[in-house]
């Protein structure tokens, strides 16, 4: 399995910072629940069918349960209403794409990370 190295998502700050650095980079967002057991299944399918450069992407893991107020901040920001499991494709201060539950996979992101076409 691949090995996704997360930056952690614990600040509120850092949601316009990501909104701010996804104009020069796209960022993702793992919104992950630690009570919830498809939270875990949907990251091990991300991790594993991860195939991207880590360096052309910025990937953000955000525990839901421990940081709310985060999680709130980054449905209201960027218009996605909350899901656990979420994935969220931020580009250009936007959400470009979004998937949740078994939607989560590395395949249907890599379709807007890979070209930037459809975002």
């Amino acid at each position: 399995m691949n090995k996704i190295n997360w930056l952690p998502l614990t600040r509120l700050t850092q949601v316009e910072d990501i909104a701010r650095h996804s104009g020069q980079k796209p960022c993702v967002i793992y919104k992950h629940s630690t009570r919830c057991s498809l939270s875990s299944l949907a990251q091990n399918r991300l991790e594993k069918g991860w195939v991207l450069d880590e360096s052309s992407v910025q990937l953000y893991f955000l525990d839901l349960i421990a940081h709310r107020e985060v999680s709130n901040l980054v449905a209201e920001r960027f218009g996605v209403a909350h899901q656990s499991p979420q994935l969220l494709l931020i580009r250009n201060g936007r959400c470009v794409y979004h998937a949740s539950h078994l939607d989560i996979s590395a395949k249907g992101l890599h379709v807007y990370l890979g070209d930037g076409q459809q975002a």
